[in-house]
């Protein structure tokens, strides 16, 4: 078992409404301004700033901004979702077949063409993600959700093909004939610290055959569990993918 550690710390002064808070609030800040901003130029850049963001939560704004009565905005959101490459980007890309403006369809197809090619990568791993466990009694349900959509968002961009959930494991072994790649199962778990931080320990199996290779643990303190789980959800996916040697 490998473990770090780092110190996060973190100011924030923004005030989210409780009806409507997203896990992250410089993503919710942004998808305000895009979804209420008056000028067409502020919301254009925070649907840029959006795409640029690396985070799971910014699709539904984007995905939402393509239907922006301004040209510049349906376009910076349509540029956005290329950048930002959450592949269920896609639906909403293709969901807007009937743009008119010239610019933004142009946008529509680069960033389809992007999203496709991610989709289409050949896989290097195959991987069945668990869901998530809080064992420290600190985690609200949205943000495990949250954290378990960067943790797969980290494995599709490493490479890996994910496995359905409950898949059986004749089908599981299919899979792994057909794309001649090995199979690992991850379950992660979070823990609390005595420092009053949060630990992430994830226990990685050969998957289907269920051969205990190991785990794997990070840890962090000095901010919320939420922005202490966003910095730990895509490094302990890089931990176990260097610890166990996936060919990547």
């Amino acid at each position: 078992m490998r473990c770090s550690s780092f110190l996060l710390l973190v100011s924030m002064c923004v005030v989210v409404s409780p009806a409507a808070a997203q896990v992250d609030v410089r993503i919710a800040a942004l998808s305000r301004q895009l979804g209420q901003g008056e000028d067409p130029q502020a919301r254009s850049k925070a649907a840029s700033t959006l795409g640029a963001s690396d985070d799971p939560e910014a699709l539904p704004p984007l995905c939402e901004a393509l239907k922006d009565p301004s040209e510049a905005v349906r376009a910076a959101s349509a540029r956005a979702l290329g950048v930002l490459q959450e592949l269920a980007g896609l639906e909403c890309l293709k969901g807007r077949k009937g743009e008119t403006d010239a610019a933004t369809k142009t946008a529509i197809q680069a960033s389809l063409k992007t999203l496709q090619g991610l989709k289409d990568q050949t896989p290097k791993v195959y991987v069945s993600l668990l869901e998530l466990k809080d064992k420290s009694g600190q985690v609200k349900a949205e943000v495990l959700r949250v954290t378990e959509a960067r943790m797969r968002r980290k494995l599709t961009k490493l490479g890996a093909a994910l496995a359905p959930a409950r898949e059986s494991k004749a089908a599981a072994q299919g899979v792994l004939r057909k794309l001649g790649v090995r199979g690992y199962r991850l379950q992660g778990e979070i823990h609390e610290t005595e420092s009053g931080g949060l630990r992430v320990t994830m226990v990685c199996i050969g998957y289907p055959d269920q051969a205990l290779l190991g785990d794997v643990e990070l840890q962090a303190s000095g901010a919320k569990p939420e922005e202490l789980l966003k910095a730990l959800a895509p490094r302990i996916i890089d931990e176990a993918a260097d610890t166990f040697e996936w060919e990547l």
